[in-house]
């Protein structure tokens, strides 16, 4: 059962990782998006995981069908945000060795 005390707690958190998140983001200069980028990648990586986690407990413990659904849409969520990451990485990443090429 979630107290009022750890819900409030939970979603100060969140807040303040939202904030944090864009603060961060609108500070990088575009030359420094791409080598971030894998970097974040790997951190969304993390997040596959612990989401997965989250799902395990959810699916075998006595938790709710909503922490269920929660840790679905964490982990689906995190997939696509690895994979065109990644996606986006390489492309940039070829671009950058097409130029290199044709001079």
């Amino acid at each position: 059962m979630i107290t009022e005390a750890t819900l409030i707690a939970d979603l100060t958190l969140f807040l303040l990782a939202i904030f944090l998140g864009f603060e961060l983001i609108t500070k990088v200069p575009a030359t420094l998006h791409t080598p971030l980028m894998s970097g974040a990648n790997a951190i969304s990586g993390i997040s596959v995981v612990g989401a997965l986690f989250a799902a395990n407990v959810a699916f075998e413990g006595d938790e709710t069908l909503l922490s269920g659904i929660l840790a679905f849409v964490a982990i689906v969520l995190a997939m696509i945000n690895v994979v065109g990451g990644f996606a986006v990485t390489n492309r940039m990443l070829n671009m950058i060795a097409g130029k290199k090429r044709r001079a």
